[in-house]
């Protein structure tokens, strides 16, 4: 088939090049516009764009997918299916609407749960032991195609969402690619989603990712883990911001926010038991372990994160 690729962050790469590589025809790719990134803030191709330019295949920059003039690009590449890997945009109905086999999506959670922008997060901070990803077609609804195949993938203990999407990323390319050679021969069909089970996963924000530290240890775990690397889970100390790396179990307990600072190591308090920080970034500086930045600081005893 021809295909079009539509994605914009790095966890898109893997989808993209297992396209580029597979017995598919790559005619272009679809991406958000470049943005300010660094220092100087130079107009800078998002990873799928920069690298779908290195392939040497056309590149759709819309400012927005309604637009007529994206819709005229891509009637012009011919696509036969359009595959979607975490793209950023919501498309119209007239976009939909052009190839003949529609948008394949690979979104990175078991349909029906955790639709939406931040599955990943979502699946780490419920708790869950198990989630994967799911290849569907989109419709207007959010998420809500039917689906085409499904991978699944254990979260582990210490899984970060980053860790947890890097893995995701690189089995569901594998899953994209098996989706669109069925939809090419004929041999996979459509299932609508079940209506049990629907839970959403709206975008984590900054304010999501500031720790309560009156949460029971697990809940700290869990928000600190789902907000790492983006947004970042952060916290206060004498006034300013602190972001915070995943922690691990201490002994004993404290107060809630509470730290105790030893030779090597830095505890703090929870709802329940105390734990140990790891990596911490103040405000200005560079990412070090806590115990570093507590000796920085010299830290009194009963000090504590707000």
């Amino acid at each position: 088939m021809r295909v079009v690729f539509a994605g914009t962050p790095e966890p898109a790469l893997p989808a993209l090049e297992a396209v580029a590589d597979s017995a598919h025809e790559l005619v272009g790719v679809v991406t958000r516009p470049d943005a300010p990134a660094g220092r100087g803030r130079k107009l800078t191709a998002s990873p799928v764009g920069a690298r779908a330019e290195a392939l040497g295949v056309p590149v759709l920059k819309p400012e927005h997918p309604r637009d007529p003039e994206f819709h005229a690009a891509l009637r012009a590449l011919e696509p036969d299916c359009c595959a979607v890997v975490a793209y950023g945009a919501l498309l119209p109905q007239s976009a939909l609407d052009i190839p003949p086999h529609g948008w394949v999506n690979l979104h990175f959670s078991v349909l029906p749960a955790w639709r939406g922008a931040a599955p990943v997060q979502h699946a780490i901070w419920a708790g869950d032991e198990v989630t994967g990803a799911t290849t569907f077609r989109l419709v207007k609804e959010l998420d809500a195609g039917p689906t085409y195949g499904l991978m699944t993938e254990r979260i582990r203990p210490g899984d970060t969402a980053g860790d947890l999407l890097a893995r995701l990323a690189e089995g569901g390319a594998g899953l994209l690619v098996a989706t669109l050679d069925g939809i090419a021969d004929g041999s996979l069909e459509e299932r609508e989603q079940g209506t049990d089970g629907v839970t959403f996963a709206p975008k984590i924000t900054v304010e999501d990712a500031r720790v309560d530290w009156s949460e029971p240890a697990m809940g700290v775990d869990r928000r600190v883990r789902a907000c790492t690397p983006a947004p970042g889970a952060w916290t206060t100390y004498d006034g300013e911001r602190v972001k915070l790396g995943p922690l691990s179990p201490a002994d004993g307990a404290l107060p809630p926010g509470e730290l105790l600072v030893g030779k090597n190591a830095v505890a703090v308090g929870t709802g329940s038991a105390a734990m140990r920080l790891g990596l911490v970034k103040a405000f200005g500086k560079k990412e070090m372990p806590a115990a570093d930045w507590a000796r920085g600081l010299r830290i009194e005893p009963g000090a504590r994160f707000v």
